[in-house]
């Protein structure tokens, strides 16, 4: 038609497969864990989309932690504090992400993988 503006016309839509997987990494990149170990579910929030995370969290070994308190305070703090400081962060990153609005991240740590350097155990 003359005068419209291609790509304006229907709907565009994000599946729940997308948005899944588009939490699943974000989540498993925060925590450092395999994207397989993150369980994801969403319920709507007054219309808004709330983000539901089960997932274990990295921590270091504990032979180093008992050699190196400081080192929890240098790879991001206890589980709860990442836990707590991940919510903004990933309601931010899949709404960036995806273009649908994220109003609550609910965190729920199932248990803990010991890191090996680089490796993870």
């Amino acid at each position: 038609m003359p005068g419209s503006k291609p790509g304006l016309a229907g709907h565009t839509r994000i599946s729940t497969q997308a948005l899944t997987s588009t939490a699943k990494a974000a989540a498993a990149e925060f925590f450092r864990v395999p994207p397989a170990q993150v369980r994801v579910s969403w319920s709507d929030d007054q219309g808004m989309l709330a983000l539901s995370l089960a997932l274990p969290v990295s921590i270091p070994p504990l032979q180093r932690i008992a050699a190196d308190p400081d080192l929890v305070a240098r790879t991001g703090g206890s589980a709860w504090d990442r836990a707590h400081a991940a919510k903004p962060v990933l309601r931010d990153t899949v709404t960036a992400l995806t273009g649908s609005v994220v109003s609550r991240v609910d965190i729920r740590i199932t248990g803990v993988r010991v890191e090996e350097g680089s490796r993870v155990r």
